[in-house]
């Protein structure tokens, strides 16, 4: 169990557009909330949405068969893992995150901050 269900961040049903219009809603640096990723994939199976800069970030979450863990992002070298999906929200409420804007190749980071809940 990737330790989601029963958390305040943990929006199970709620599609992408639901999710980033939550977000844009709220306006505040560092929400997020964790939904389902649309593809139905066993080995990506979460999406971290993230906002800042007026930007909404749709960070994928793998989850790896070999070790029974998951990482954020695509596979790199030295990723951090962790043992639930739980794990990764805790370390990065303390711990900066990296976002990366793929369409203008900047980075920013931010804090999980604000728990968004879709209604």
């Amino acid at each position: 169990d990737a330790g989601v269900h029963s958390k305040a961040w943990y929006a199970a049903t709620c599609d992408r557009k639901t999710a980033e219009d939550a977000l844009y809603k709220s306006n505040k640096d560092g929400s997020f909330l964790v939904r389902k990723s649309s593809g139905q994939d066993s080995r990506q199976p979460y999406t971290l949405v993230v906002f800042y800069n007026r930007r909404v970030y749709n960070i994928p979450i793998r989850f790896i068969e070999s070790t029974r863990q998951y990482a954020l992002g695509r596979e790199k070298c030295g990723e951090e893992r962790f043992d639930s999906v739980a794990e990764i929200v805790n370390n990065h409420q303390r711990t900066s995150l990296v976002l990366i804007d793929s369409q203008n190749n900047t980075k920013d980071s931010t804090k999980l901050k604000h728990i968004v809940r879709v209604s």
